[in-house]
């Protein structure tokens, strides 16, 4: 646990590259809309938006984890809005928030769902707060949403109603940077498959994105939040799994020991690691033992995509 902190203080794996926000909203929120039919998507992009320098992993990663939880707020389905614009916040409106006035890249994410009330919109984003049932997780996830954009030198806020619906607010520092040329493209190509993958993962965060990934490149998924959730799951339908991808560090029981018992019920599983930590001497030796690969979070959907076929396609 005290590692997903640090990894959130931190940052984790951090690539600023300047970047296009309108290209990459698309692209992961066209990605989302193909998994949640019951939502309906409105974005409406400013033409020529300005560039901000960002790790786009980790952007990604907090964009599709407000989507989630918009969707999440509105089980009957509704209204998705998602909106960039440019924007010169001045000294009255940062004074709060410790910020430099000047000029910042604004996304909206606009549900239609059951909002909240003021008690829980003040708590949104402390770690462990959360309005799902105990037991769901750690809570992290908009803990981690909060971490990251303010690492990135932004803020978030977040305005809702209870019954109406709720808006969350990202604001971005511009960049003077050019985008590549040859970056213009974020279409990078994504690898499918039609397997059955069971994700092992105690973070929110992971929780509410990479299954969605995982569904948007065809595969089907099965959840487990602990090592012991894992093992039980495995055990029950290992003739149907035919990977793992599985977290180094939860709070029960450990990746190494996990990787071990499903190995003991299945000697030929395939098992894809995943730390938000560079491999080091533990994740060495579990992949010593016969581990098929490493992937370090947060992955975006391309690493991820690469990362599994390596592994399903080894002989």
């Amino acid at each position: 646990l005290t590692k997903q902190l640090l990894g959130f203080a931190r940052g984790g794996k951090y690539e600023v590259r300047p970047t296009d926000l309108n290209a990459l909203i698309e692209k992961g929120s066209e990605m989302f809309g193909r998994t949640k039919k019951e939502i309906r998507i409105h974005r409406k992009f400013q033409k020529d938006l300005w560039t901000v320098a960002v790790d786009r992993t980790q952007i990604d990663q907090v964009l599709l984890n407000l989507y989630v939880n918009a969707w999440q707020a509105m089980p009957e389905g509704g209204d998705l809005y998602i909106q960039t614009e440019n924007v010169t916040l001045d000294e009255n409106y940062i004074k709060h928030f410790n910020l430099e006035p000047g000029n910042y890249v604004k996304i909206s994410v606009t549900d239609t769902g059951v909002g909240m009330d003021e008690a829980t919109r003040q708590r949104i984003f402390e770690p462990f707060f959360t309005t799902k049932g105990m037991g769901r997780g750690t809570g992290l996830g908009l803990a981690a949403v909060y971490g990251i954009i303010k690492n990135h030198g932004g803020i978030i806020n977040v305005y809702s109603e209870k019954d109406k619906g709720t808006s969350f607010n990202v604001y971005l520092p511009r960049s003077e940077k050019e985008i590549a040329i040859t970056e213009e493209k974020l279409s990078d190509e994504i690898l499918k498959g039609s397997e059955t993958i069971l994700l092992v993962d105690d973070e929110d965060m992971v929780i509410n994105v990479a299954p969605e990934m995982l569904k948007a490149m065809g595969y089907r998924v099965l959840l487990a939040r602990s090592g012991k959730e894992a093992i039980e799951v495995y055990k029950n339908s290992k003739d149907n799994i035919d990977m793992v991808i599985l977290d180094m560090v939860m709070p029960d029981m450990g990746g190494g020991g996990v990787y071990d018992r499903i190995k003991e019920i299945n000697p030929n599983v395939k098992v894809l690691l995943s730390s938000g930590y560079s491999i080091d001497s533990q994740a060495s030796e579990i992949l010593e033992r016969g581990c098929d690969g490493f992937i370090q979070k947060p992955f975006n959907i391309k690493d991820l995509s690469l990362s599994i076929r390596k592994v399903l396609d080894q002989k």
